[in-house]
């Protein structure tokens, strides 16, 4: 079914799916409910794609504000659901506005010494297990858009060796910090390193000084947990990647997920875009 599921997983047993931004909660859940799996949607206000919403009855979804982690776990009791899965980005400038903590968020809020995008979602996937609801890898059912060792497509542009080995050890060392999960370099030249903004962001940022043979690398944290953070690449991404003059990506083989696949490779292509996967 999905080798992502824990070797326990009981498909009798309803899954909730609490979908942020995109096409990645779309593509779980079409192959969830291909795999015979009952599922259950919870609509992030603001976030969640309203097809995806109108796909689901009345009767099988819930919806919450961001912020709102009591009435989230309301919410997946009354659905009944013995299973959850959180996929797709929620705006990250919701943390400073736009964010509508309940009691139950605040009081966990108070309680982190940092506050990043894991800590948060880390404390999140905790309540949501001390409600009894197993929290499951974000990849389940995406088995097929990982990204494959080795050149996927050749770009308009080269690469040296040199060059590439010294994005993937910036990139590496930004997603060992915890800062995040991408970088943009130029012939040994570092560009812009992605932090809370979000990937595109930064991708808009490193256009900005026009220069030539640009390369992004995004890889996975050392300690990546894949319940709530899984590093993607789709296709508006290769379209601010165009705008920005930045004609190479390298992702980590085995952990970058491409959104989805054939259709990701198909605009590359049309794009003049190289696409490697890479060891790390």
């Amino acid at each position: 079914m999905s080798r992502f599921l824990p070797d326990d997983f009981d498909s009798s047993k309803t899954l909730a799916l609490i979908a942020g931004q995109g096409i990645y909660p779309q593509l779980l859940a079409a192959r969830a409910r291909k795999a015979g799996i009952s599922l259950r949607l919870i609509e992030l206000g603001g976030e969640t794609a309203p097809e995806l919403v109108k796909s689901f009855p009345t009767s099988e979804r819930s919806a919450v504000k961001v912020g709102q982690v009591g009435k989230l776990l309301k919410e997946l009791k009354k659905l009944g659901v013995g299973y959850a899965v959180m996929a797709g980005q929620v705006t990250p400038g919701k943390l400073f506005r736009g964010l509508h903590p309940d009691l139950k968020a605040i009081r966990m809020l108070a309680g982190l010494e940092r506050k990043n995008a894991e800590t948060i979602f880390g404390a999140i996937g905790a309540e949501i297990e001390k409600a009894g609801v197993h929290l499951l890898d974000a990849r389940i059912f995406m088995d097929e858009d990982l990204a494959e060792e080795g050149m996927l497509l050749q770009g308009k542009e080269k690469i040296e060796p040199k060059h590439l080995k010294h994005g993937i050890e910036i990139a590496q060392e930004n997603a060992r910090l915890d800062v995040g999960q991408g970088a943009v370099v130029s012939e040994g030249t570092v560009l812009a390193i992605e932090a809370f903004e979000g990937t595109n962001s930064m991708i808009a940022r490193a256009g900005e000084f026009g220069a030539k043979n640009c390369l992004f690398v995004k890889v996975s944290k050392p300690q990546q947990d894949t319940r709530f953070d899984v590093p993607v690449l789709g296709l508006h991404t290769l379209q601010e990647m165009k705008k920005a003059g930045i004609g190479n990506v390298a992702l980590e083989s085995g952990s970058v997920l491409l959104l989805d696949k054939p259709q990701v490779l198909a605009k590359a292509k049309a794009l003049g875009i190289g696409l490697t996967s890479i060891l790390t």
